[in-house]
């Protein structure tokens, strides 16, 4: 990358609270550039995978962040060695698209497992795996999350660490106050996963409603509706 201009980097976007707190922290440096976002979706469901929410709210969150999207594709029960191939596909597709590329943002926080598999996934392709918020202390970014007036709310629990009760609240001061102990505040441990509808980096809310809550596989999902 040559010295005389900024960094241009993508953003790992999963949709929820940590992707945007990522987004807002490395937007805030003056030598880099956000090009696009990048997300993993899951063929025939149309659903951003994991979270399960749907490809027309994640559309309508890049509409309002006025960032391109890139969607990495994958089939349902899809492998780890298919979403490695699937991702560098996509990340490809990026490069051409955007231009120069330098790297890829993640909003991991302290999983060092997780950081591994990122840097070791983009080994040899030329793009860096940059973390923002790596270290710092979850309670300190939930309540961060919540000070920069980022909105959420769950769309995904475990129900093996986190009781189902919780899904579909707002992530907020009294969920936090509620969390059993033991429970990461910004759910690292995949306790939760959220979806991001309002925040600094939005120009607009992203409007939803409720649907109906589904249990699968011990998990809980939230429908949010366009």
């Amino acid at each position: 990358m040559s010295s005389d201009r900024r960094r241009r980097l993508l953003v790992s976007w999963s949709g929820g609270k940590d992707s945007a707190l990522a987004l807002a922290a490395i937007a805030a440096e003056p030598d880099v550039a956000i090009v696009g976002l990048l997300t993993s979706v899951t063929i025939g469901y149309d659903r951003v995978s994991i979270h399960g929410v749907r490809r027309q709210l994640l559309e309508a969150q890049a509409e309002a962040l006025r960032l391109p999207l890139t969607e990495i594709l994958i089939e349902p029960e899809c492998t780890n060695e298919a979403y490695e191939v699937a991702f560098l596909d996509a990340t490809k597709r990026a490069c051409v698209r955007y231009g120069d590329v330098d790297g890829i943002v993640f909003g991991d926080l302290f999983l060092e497992d997780v950081r591994r598999y990122r840097e070791r996934l983009l080994a040899g392709t030329g793009l860096a795996a940059v973390f923002p918020l790596w270290g710092e202390p979850t309670d300190v970014l939930a309540d961060r999350c919540l000070s920069s007036g980022i909105e959420a709310r769950l769309v995904c629990v475990d129900t093996t660490q986190l009781p189902g009760s919780f899904i579909g609240r707002a992530y907020d001061r009294a969920l936090l106050a509620d969390l059993p102990p033991g429970v990461d505040p910004c759910g690292e441990r995949g306790e939760f996963h959220t979806f991001a509808h309002a925040g600094p980096m939005f120009r607009r809310p992203v409007p939803f409603r409720a649907g109906e809550v589904v249990t699968r596989d011990g998990f809980v999902f939230a429908d949010l509706l366009p």
